[in-house]
């Protein structure tokens, strides 16, 4: 009997050695610093929009944000969320309850530039406040 168990005991270290072995590292998350921060308006082709929220429809207008992404992981980072806070020259927020603002397909590592395009309810007035701007991703492919 005393050599059965020790026959189990050795054949489950085995396979939690060998799935151990063989399962590939999970990826981490990469942070990913977003800095010198700007805007401006659309181009004329896309600046005609609305906002709809409550079921009612409202004018909107349309801005460009740009600026510069820091990748220090070495590899490249796949649909990066790009998260931050923005508000009117009222100090009142221009997108309520999300900060999660969009996502760069890929960025390189190193330092490289990103842009973002964002819908403003036209009854906001500018100039517009980027705050805590950052964003994150994972290095290889994430299936959304």
């Amino acid at each position: 009997m005393g050599f059965r168990l020790l026959g189990i005991a050795i054949a489950t270290c085995c396979l939690w050695l060998s799935s151990w072995v063989v399962t590939p590292p999970a990826s981490a998350l990469t942070q990913i610093r977003l800095f010198d921060l700007s805007y401006q308006d659309c181009p004329t082709e896309l600046a005609e929009g609305a906002i709809t929220a409550g079921g009612s429809s409202m004018p909107a207008n349309c801005f460009i944000i740009t600026g510069k992404a820091d990748n220090k992981s070495g590899k490249p980072v796949q649909n990066a969320d790009i998260f931050g806070r923005i508000f009117d020259a009222n100090d009142n927020p221009v997108i309520q309850n999300r900060t999660r603002l969009g996502s760069i397909d890929e960025v390189p590592p190193g330092i490289s530039d990103f842009e973002l395009r964002i819908s403003v309810p036209a009854n906001q007035p500018t100039p517009l406040k980027l705050k805590q701007f950052k964003a994150s991703g994972f290095t290889g492919v994430v299936r959304r």
